[in-house]
């Protein structure tokens, strides 16, 4: 008689797959983990069963039940979470119910009506960008400028600096060899932002303290925003009248100057460059009125010398 009822038991999961696929993983199938009960054999074939129709099932959302009262997609500890802000959400549980929901929509409304895409992908990438931004949650390139998957190598770390090739190893410059000499990366872009906490910090370090950072101090904030030293003098020089708020505005747009003259000091940065092979560009988001400003590091204008660099720019646009 196993048979029949496996039969039977399968077909009624097939048929109401659509409704109760989230629902039968989340709270039946998984609940054989958690909870000590009998295990009737037959059900590991219905189990199998169930997931083969469930793998090939449309959306959930695509197709509403007739029935609301059947709609059991979501368990009642996750309901209200398909759409909503982090910040609102109390309990590590409810917020890792939203992640999974976020996950979910893209594996089903962006993933499955790419698949061929996501499956290149998966194969290899090729992107054409290469973005260093800061690591403020306000400011996610994918989301600001529309990035998708596959397009955009990136790396963010406090205050979008790039450390010069003389202050050595970083996660920094390792990710910058990989996109340039490995994935061939046709532009890198900084991107600097407002009201940016780590320039800020720049800013506000006594000159003593820079001076004073050794390789092997705990502080690693000020150790790590010190590579901005020459932008914080630039700034000093050319803002000496203006407020602290202010000066911190002209030096986010300084360090990523700074930072893109940092990139040709690895030789073979500077080689695509000279080349035309790879183009060098700086970024700023101003998310107080959602605006962004971009432009091109000038290279044939630009003097690089060991004492200091100065840098020109073109192709300056504002988006607003």
């Amino acid at each position: 008689m196993v048979w029949p009822i496996r039969s039977r038991i399968s077909s009624l999961l097939c048929s109401k797959a659509p409704l109760v696929g989230s629902y039968v993983y989340d709270s039946w199938w998984c609940s054989r983990f958690s909870v000590q009960r009998p295990w009737p054999k037959f059900m590991d074939c219905v189990k199998t069963d169930r997931c083969r129709a469930a793998a090939s099932l449309p959306w959930l959302k695509e197709k509403q039940p007739e029935d609301p009262g059947i709609c059991v997609r979501l368990g009642r500890e996750n309901k209200g979470l398909d759409e909503g802000n982090m910040a609102e959400i109390d309990g590590y549980q409810n917020l890792f119910g939203l992640m999974k929901q976020r996950f979910l929509n893209f594996k089903n409304q962006k993933y499955r009506k790419e698949l061929e895409h996501f499956q290149a992908l998966a194969e290899a990438q090729y992107p054409k960008f290469m973005v260093i931004a800061c690591a403020d949650s306000r400011v996610c390139p994918s989301n600001i400028l529309g990035f998708q998957p596959g397009e955009v190598f990136m790396i963010r770390n406090v205050a979008n600096l790039v450390p010069g090739m003389k202050n050595g190893a970083s996660e920094c410059n390792a990710a910058l060899e990989f996109a340039v000499t490995t994935l061939k990366v046709e532009n890198i872009l900084v991107i600097g932002h407002s009201r940016c906490a780590g320039i800020e910090t720049l800013m506000n370090m006594p000159e003593d303290v820079e001076s004073r950072v050794h390789p092997s101090s705990r502080n690693f904030i000020h150790k790590w925003v010190a590579n901005g030293k020459l932008a914080k003098l630039r700034t000093k020089a050319a803002t000496a009248h203006l407020s602290f708020d202010q000066q911190c505005r002209f030096c986010e747009k300084e360090s990523i100057n700074q930072s893109l003259l940092n990139l040709l000091s690895y030789p073979w940065i500077e080689d695509r460059v000279r080349r035309e092979l790879l183009s060098l560009h700086g970024g700023h988001y101003n998310f107080s009125n959602c605006s962004f400003e971009k432009w091109t590091l000038d290279f044939k204008a630009c003097n690089l010398r060991e004492e200091g660099s100065s840098y020109v720019v073109k192709e300056q646009e504002f988006w607003c």
